[in-house]
């Protein structure tokens, strides 16, 4: 089997797992490994995708109701095994199991686990390597897209883009390539999708040999990502969201957080009217501190400013403000959250919160250049954030979890996706409602 695949485990309700076991016989349970890839006696399923991961290669989240119940439940079922392997007595070993699934049913019956489903977009595609996803929702669904190559840089790295029908994910196909433009093909990068109220699904991207050198495309759907328009280069010197989402203000203008990597790394805003065919920029943003700023996302406060927040070079989150809906910002300032110089994206809930998404880390001493874990925070103010949840954390992982997107759709629910060590992009859905906060203190994810 497939180490990617999941084994596949009959459905059995509690009650029927306990009385599946309680059938076997004392050699029968003597008999079962230690470590199993099905599960045992059908209650607990290993995850094919790691540690820390269950059914669905989902991360039992940290700090959030009943997830962390759900995981401490299944550890303890499938330490069962072990007793079945010494032959406890039956009567203590049935004990714990029927306990063990009545704090299963409590758990699940609380309702606090915010993660509403947690799955890869794709199972095989053809590229092995893949990042910087974004997701969008039209009037018939989700649609997400995303690099993918032989590597990030390469000029065989193309924009993909897949579609959500009744719940599950069509294949992806190739939307855009950085054919055509010059004697030599260019890789695509940061594919940026963006959902107007009215008018057509918007799709940026940047082609180019690097950062410091690429240049803004445009593409456009009018049947929700089935079909695309010929993409067409953005004017000189305008780039597109150059990572996150961009925003729609109350008269229809679209704005976009968007930065320069050329010699030294500058945060900037560009405005459309008319759904990308002029435009008008901003001056790069004043950044007194010399952060390093890039990647801006942008958020809408109470009190009608907005917010911008995004990656730097100072291992902190910066944040900048506007007072005139992006046409000036203020001076650029750190939040007191680490960043690993890695993405984050970030959205104005219905609520009036802000909810971030990102890697709670530095990237020093790490081994994926602190991209692990990848962590959900939320705010009242864009400024003290609380623990939301823990999305992915796996410390020796070698690429990480990383350059999030995130949106909530018309029903309430948030949609994250992001990078999967750089083999998978994954989909998470969860409740905003459900989420158990824990204040962050001096910049430290509580315990």
């Amino acid at each position: 089997m497939n180490s990617m695949t999941p084994a596949l485990v009959p459905s059995f309700s509690p009650g029927e797992k306990v009385n599946r076991c309680l059938r076997l016989g004392p050699c029968q349970r003597q008999a079962l490994p230690l470590v199993s890839n099905e599960s045992e006696c059908g209650i607990y399923e290993p995850s094919p995708w790691g540690r820390g991961r269950g059914e669905g290669g989902r991360s039992f989240p940290a700090h959030s109701g009943a997830g962390v119940h759900s995981a401490k439940v299944f550890q303890g079922i499938r330490a069962s095994t072990l007793w079945f392997r010494f032959g406890l007595p039956e009567q203590l070993l049935c004990t714990c199991l029927i306990l063990l699934v009545l704090a299963a049913q409590t758990a699940a019956a609380t309702g606090l686990d915010p993660v509403i489903k947690s799955e890869f977009i794709y199972q095989t595609a053809p590229f092995p390597s893949c990042h910087a996803s974004t997701i969008a929702e039209t009037k018939s669904g989700l649609v997400a897209a995303w690099f993918g190559g032989t590597a990030e840089r390469n000029p065989d790295v193309c924009i993909y883009v897949a579609r959500e029908e009744a719940g599950h994910w069509m294949p992806p196909m190739k939307v855009a390539d950085g054919v055509g433009f010059t004697t030599n093909r260019q890789p695509c990068w940061n594919p940026v999708l963006f959902q107007p109220d009215h008018g057509p699904l918007l799709l940026f991207y940047k082609v180019g040999p690097k950062p410091a050198a690429w240049w803004g495309m445009l593409t456009t759907s009018a049947d929700d990502g089935q079909t695309w328009s010929q993409p067409v280069r953005l004017p000189k010197n305008i780039l597109g969201p150059i990572k996150d989402k961009p925003v729609q203000l109350a008269d229809g203008t679209i704005l976009c957080g968007t930065s320069t990597e050329n010699g030294k790394r500058r945060v900037h805003f560009e405005r459309t009217t008319d759904f990308g065919r002029t435009w008008t920029a901003t001056p790069p943003v004043d950044d007194p501190l010399a952060v390093g700023a890039i990647q801006p996302c942008i958020l809408f406060l109470p009190d009608g400013r907005l917010e911008s927040i995004g990656r730097t070079e100072k291992d902190k989150i910066f944040v900048v403000f506007s007072g005139d809906e992006g046409r000036t910002w203020g001076k650029l300032d750190l939040l007191d959250l680490p960043n690993p110089d890695s993405g984050i994206d970030a959205v104005t809930l219905r609520d009036g919160r802000q909810l971030l998404v990102y890697n709670h880390n530095i990237r020093s001493g790490s081994h994926n250049k602190g991209r692990s874990p990848l962590n959900v925070a939320v705010s009242s103010d864009g400024v003290h954030w609380q623990a939301a949840l823990v999305l992915e954390n796996e410390p020796l992982g070698p690429s990480g979890f990383s350059y999030p997107a995130v949106i909530q759709t018309r029903d309430g629910l948030v949609h994250i996706t992001y990078t999967w060590e750089r083999k998978r992009i994954k989909h998470v859905v969860i409740d905003p409602a459900k989420l158990a906060l824990r204040p962050i203190i001096n910049g430290q994810w509580p315990e």
